[in-house]
């Protein structure tokens, strides 16, 4: 895709404060994004849950709380830290606890938890100063696990999507992007992490997890998702109906429906110490 959703592992624009405002745009249809974003693969958060000491998490970037809930629903007792206070207030409506805060300047109190997630969010975290906060909240043999989606349509519905982002918005960045983009870059971006951590000197070696899986998507439910994704979210409502109206039929070509290959990526290791 030539727009890198909020889930993706770089922020989309290089320059902070573009990239701030777009972080802080997903908040502008909360609702829409809770139920339109996929949830994660349930073997990730059975092998998050099993390898941590005990069920402590902090959500970092909690959002809507899409990842928390899985985490609640394993037994998990799930603080979430969440800048935008429209996300938090529908994430605290589904029965989250947050505090409103980036992480960097979230103030912990001297709690400290056996697991730290961020589902879709780290590009928002300052890469060296996240580890290391995360390697001070957690408890010796904590675990620190960043993860997130790169998704692929096929090549008939992500073409007809950049030709029209590209006639909607043409002075945009993100048009520098191909209409697919290999995998290996995300899986380049998730090992800088790997080694963001590694650098702190505080966890054990970090490890590289993928999780390959397909969701089939009819016309409506793409359409739904996609004003949710970074890029879309701060386009006129004029420019924004352009590109729907060109994915759609696209969709519509394909017989209505298309199925999407999804890749989820993840770096995570143990904090160091003792038990």
């Amino acid at each position: 895709m030539p727009i890198l959703p909020r889930e993706q592992p770089e922020p989309p624009l290089t320059e902070p404060r573009t990239a701030r405002q777009m972080a802080e745009s997903f908040g502008v249809d909360a609702q829409r994004y809770d139920q339109a974003r996929p949830g994660y693969p349930d073997a990730l958060v059975a092998r998050i849950v099993a390898g941590s000491p005990g069920p402590d998490v902090l959500d970092v970037g909690c959002g809507t709380g899409i990842a928390a809930r899985q985490f609640q629903a394993a037994g998990c007792a799930v603080l979430g830290v969440e800048p935008d206070a429209r996300m938090a207030d529908l994430a605290r409506a589904r029965g989250l606890r947050v505090e409103v805060a980036t992480f960097e300047a979230w103030r912990p109190t001297g709690r400290t938890f056996d697991a730290v997630i961020a589902a879709q969010s780290w590009h928002w975290v300052d890469p060296v100063a996240g580890a290391a906060k995360a390697a001070r909240v957690l408890r010796p043999g904590g675990r620190l696990a960043i993860f997130g989606h790169v998704y692929e349509p096929p090549a008939e519905v992500a073409e007809p999507f950049a030709a029209a982002y590209r006639r909607a918005a043409p002075d945009s960045p993100l048009n520098g992007q191909p209409a697919r983009r290999p995998l290996g870059l995300y899986q380049a971006a998730y090992a800088k992490f790997a080694d963001q951590i590694r650098e702190t000197g505080q966890f054990h070696d970090p490890e590289q997890w993928r999780f390959d899986w397909e969701r089939s998507y009819t016309r409506d439910q793409w359409l739904d998702l996609l004003p949710t994704t970074g890029g879309l979210t701060r386009l006129r409502p004029d420019q924004l109906a352009g590109i729907l109206g060109a994915v759609g039929e696209a969709i519509d070509s394909l017989g209505g429906r298309f199925t999407m290959n999804y890749t989820t990526l993840a770096a995570t290791a143990v904090r160091a110490g003792a038990r």
